[in-house]
């Protein structure tokens, strides 16, 4: 049986820097529970380690659709995870934007279906939202930027042959 969750939060910064940070994958341990490392493969692809429930998997994630400033979707292309996502950015004002997070998966094991069943992990997204409120908000200003379109897994960056807008993810503080 399949899990969905969905959670939101107001950012008090611009939807461009919302949406340039969530870009940044490689940041999301830093604000998100169980998520342990993610590594850019490629402009469609990532590679997940997660830890949860004591256990840890791997799994790889194709950016399925991605509109920069509107919404980035993606799902798990490996047989021993069924996960999928969309993340949506809504402007509020010119310097507040509203941050909408569906999740969908396939809990494993007893530990994983008790915590859906117990609505543990809807207070962990919301939770993690929060995190990811209190890392850009103090911040100011996003770690990168991949500012590409992809849909149906096929990347495209206009102009830029990166799709980068001129700015990568190199932040020194954010090195291990």
């Amino acid at each position: 049986m399949s899990t969905t969750v969905t959670a939101d939060i107001e950012v008090d910064v611009p939807i461009r820097t919302a949406y340039d940070q969530w870009t940044q994958f490689e940041t999301f341990p830093h604000f998100m529970s169980g998520v342990d490392s993610i590594r850019q493969v490629d402009d469609a692809t990532t590679h997940w380690v997660v830890s949860v429930g004591g256990a840890t998997r791997e799994f790889d994630a194709d950016v399925s659709d991605q509109v920069p400033d509107d919404h980035v979707a993606w799902r798990s292309t490996t047989a021993e995870v069924d996960h999928r996502g969309r993340v949506e950015f809504r402007p509020v004002a010119a310097d507040r934007t509203r941050v909408d997070v569906t999740l969908e998966w396939e809990p494993e094991g007893f530990v994983e279906k008790a915590g859906a069943a117990l609505g543990v992990d809807d207070r962990q997204v919301e939770h993690d939202l929060r995190r990811f409120k209190e890392f850009i908000e103090s911040r100011g200003v996003e770690t990168g930027a991949w500012r590409g379109e992809v849909h149906e897994g096929a990347a495209g960056g206009g102009a830029d042959p990166l799709g980068t807008d001129g700015v990568v993810g190199d932040d020194p503080d954010l090195r291990a």
